[in-house]
């Protein structure tokens, strides 16, 4: 069975993102290094590709390769227009929304809109078969972590302090104890973390 994994990359102070969604410096470590993270990368160097160091690309290429599927909201579908139906790793993409796919957008990409956290994380699950369900951190991963439908959370950390913003577990209001992190590792401007959720 697929692990569900909570995942994105947060500043020190707990958010994934300004107030505006512009997510500032959090993702300068994507662009440091000399490894292209894209194999299409690798082939066809292009400006402005993602490139990050090798002790982070040792960490994210194998977790990238591991996903079937993705749950995100329907404002970051919004925002990032699905990333023009490929999605950034995996094969499938379901958005919690109460509002249907954009009639006439991307009909070959296996999207699937879906109006609940609860059947979002079920369908995602089932189109992964025994690859992980990664859950963008926010309202929705939030919403997912309360439900008791995570089992991990992955924490990219980029040594900044935002301020305010969008918070990486986004309304919760309880207390969800994690177990020692199993995966730490110091990449260049940011830190790798992964926790299993204490049952």
């Amino acid at each position: 069975m697929s692990t569900v994994v909570l995942h994105n990359v947060v500043s020190l102070d707990g958010y994934v993102a300004k107030l505006d969604d512009d997510p500032g410096p959090l993702f300068d470590w994507y662009f440091n290094g000399d490894r292209p993270l894209s194999a299409q990368d690798m082939a066809d160097p292009e400006p402005g590709g993602l490139r990050i160091s090798q002790t982070s690309y040792d960490y994210v290429r194998p977790m990238w390769d591991s996903i079937g599927s993705t749950v995100i909201g329907r404002h970051l579908f919004d925002i990032t227009n699905g990333w023009e139906g490929k999605p950034p790793a995996g094969d499938h993409v379901v958005v919690v929304s109460h509002r249907p796919k954009p009639e006439g957008w991307h009909p070959e990409a296996s999207y699937h809109f879906v109006d609940d956290v609860t059947a979002a994380i079920a369908t995602a699950r089932e189109l992964a078969g025994d690859r992980t369900v990664a859950v963008a951190a926010g309202d929705v991963g939030g919403q997912a972590l309360a439900l008791g439908l995570v089992d991990e959370v992955a924490m990219d950390v980029a040594p900044v302090v935002l301020g305010t913003g969008k918070p990486f577990f986004g309304p919760v209001d309880g207390q969800h104890l994690l177990e020692d992190p199993h995966v730490i590792i110091q990449g260049d401007r940011v830190l790798h973390l992964r926790f299993k959720v204490r049952r």
